[in-house]
């Protein structure tokens, strides 16, 4: 396989790095805030269930400032001063509304919330995470607004394509609702992350590359992969505790194979946000692999030479 067939966009990695990108297009570094401004979900507050889905406690990826801090302005200061210090190159900060679905609600209330983010004077645009069930076309129509004038990424949590694995973490919609979701965003230009977690019960290598092969199919500007954990005071906590056996975990080489299975699969044209999350230590229950996120890209670099393929090797489009 002649490596003169890698994308030149790849930077002369192997996949398409979205930080890459991001320098590339705007310039320089973008950096996301995270802030809570008080959102919940369908999933938690009874519409479509309680508790939320089996894997999710917001706490496992959350800045404990978000929990100190109820006002989103003196967020968005803790937030900037922290990543100013770590990336003092940064460009722009972008708000990034993390935790719960931050379009589940009225619209005025939507509207108050992103405007309150954008008058910040750090403040360079949103990142905005929600579920595909909660994308009515109103707030959809608005967010397209917004974006004629602000940078604006839309972050819809897929996690899997499979229903049988939608169904069984308790998702409360299935990979149709999300097919739908994306395409009604991207049609009117928003940028567009998809979120997946590999690793769910019922997901198998057949699924995952069934789904591959599906979301290349899709508008999709970017995704984030992100690994199964099991964190505390969750469904999943609750029936690994009672039977290890039952929540089959996975290791650091073998998720990354994973990874790579599926981007050969996907479009060059996707940037790839994130390789994989941490949950603080007295969260996580399993699998403590020993490393640290920042490892993470130069070990799938690594394997994807090793494996002597890249992003879209094998995409048919």
């Amino acid at each position: 396989m002649s490596v003169e067939r890698i994308p030149a966009e790849f930077s002369g990695r192997r996949y398409h790095v979205y930080n890459d990108w991001v320098r590339r297009t705007h310039g320089g570094r973008l950096q996301k805030i995270s802030i809570d401004a008080g959102f919940t979900c369908p999933n938690r507050d009874g519409t479509l269930g309680q508790g939320g889905c089996s894997f999710c406690n917001n706490e496992g990826f959350s800045p404990s400032y978000l929990r100190e801090q109820p006002k989103m302005a003196d967020q968005i200061a803790t937030g900037v001063e922290f990543m100013r210090r770590r990336y003092p190159r940064t460009l722009k900060f972008l708000a990034y509304f993390q935790s719960y679905s931050n379009t589940y609600g009225d619209l005025p209330r939507l509207k108050a919330a992103y405007a309150e983010a954008l008058a910040h004077p750090d403040v360079g645009g949103l990142v905005i995470g929600t579920r595909p069930d909660c994308l009515p076309d109103e707030v959809l129509d608005y967010l397209a607004e917004l974006a004629k004038t602000n940078l604006i990424e839309l972050e819809i949590g897929i996690e899997s394509c499979s229903d049988t694995v939608l169904k069984e973490c308790l998702r409360g919609h299935d990979f149709a609702c999300a097919q739908d979701a994306i395409r009604r965003a991207a049609s009117r230009g928003l940028f567009v992350t998809g979120h997946l977690l590999i690793g769910l019960p019922l997901e198998s290598r057949e699924s995952l590359l069934e789904g591959a092969r599906q979301l290349a199919l899709l508008p999709l500007d970017a995704l984030k992969f992100h690994q199964l954990q099991i964190v505390r005071h969750t469904r999943l906590a609750i029936q690994y505790q009672r039977d290890p056996a039952s929540i089959p975990l996975t290791d650091p080489d073998t998720y990354l194979d994973q990874v790579i299975d599926m981007l050969e699969l996907l479009p060059p044209s996707i940037k790839i946000q994130r390789l994989g999350s941490e949950v603080p230590p007295p969260l996580l229950l399993s699998p403590d692999w020993g490393m640290r996120l920042h490892a993470f890209p130069a070990k799938l670099e690594a394997r994807l030479e090793e494996r002597q393929t890249w992003q879209g090797r094998l995409f048919a489009g």
